[in-house]
């Protein structure tokens, strides 16, 4: 990680609870999953203030890869777009600006992705689930974060993934905890 980076990540782990950013220890592991399954394409559902998108990007630029992540709130949107421009990553972030739903809903059929990282409204999970299915590509992987700590609102997402074949998955209990699902060729 570079300079510039690593004291833009440690400045927004002062405002974790503000952004509801992801722990460090999670951007770890979304950083080196990337990196060590080649991931070209992700989709970032719930952009914040780009922290967890800084870590995703650091790794994408590794890969060859790019990131497109979704953020409701346009305020956030342009703090993560300063803190994308200042890490020199920008060039490979395209951020979508509105309702995950329906930005997700008007991808076009051609968007596929190896990897997405779901970290917005709990309640939603199930629907993105089911919203990004068309678009994943064979062994995607998923991460959800808030697993643990939002139990009951991500209980369906939970039961919806557990109901499908095409996937398994299992729960890490990192800060907050996590579900990785693996999308079975």
């Amino acid at each position: 990680m570079d300079e510039i980076t690593s004291q833009t990540l440690a400045e927004l782990e002062k405002t974790q609870k503000e952004f509801w950013n992801i722990p460090r220890k999670t951007g770890v592991l979304i950083n080196t999953f990337i990196k060590m399954m080649n991931i070209k394409n992700v989709l970032e559902i719930g952009t914040s203030n780009g922290y967890s998108g800084l870590w995703i990007a650091k790794a994408l630029k590794t890969t060859g890869g790019k990131l497109t992540t979704i953020e409701y709130y346009e305020k956030r949107q342009s703090v993560a777009i300063e803190n994308f421009r200042k890490c020199g990553v920008l060039d490979i972030v395209r951020p979508l600006q509105g309702d995950a739903c329906e930005t997700i809903q008007n991808l076009g059929d051609e968007e596929k992705f190896d990897f997405v990282f779901i970290d917005a409204n709990k309640r939603e999970y199930v629907k993105y689930f089911e919203l990004i299915k068309p678009h994943l590509t064979d062994k995607a992987l998923i991460i959800a974060d808030n697993i643990i700590s939002h139990a009951e609102k991500v209980q369906t997402f939970i039961d919806a993934v557990d109901a499908d074949d095409d996937f398994q998955y299992e729960i890490v209990e990192v800060p907050g905890g996590i579900l990785i699902a693996y999308k079975n060729a």
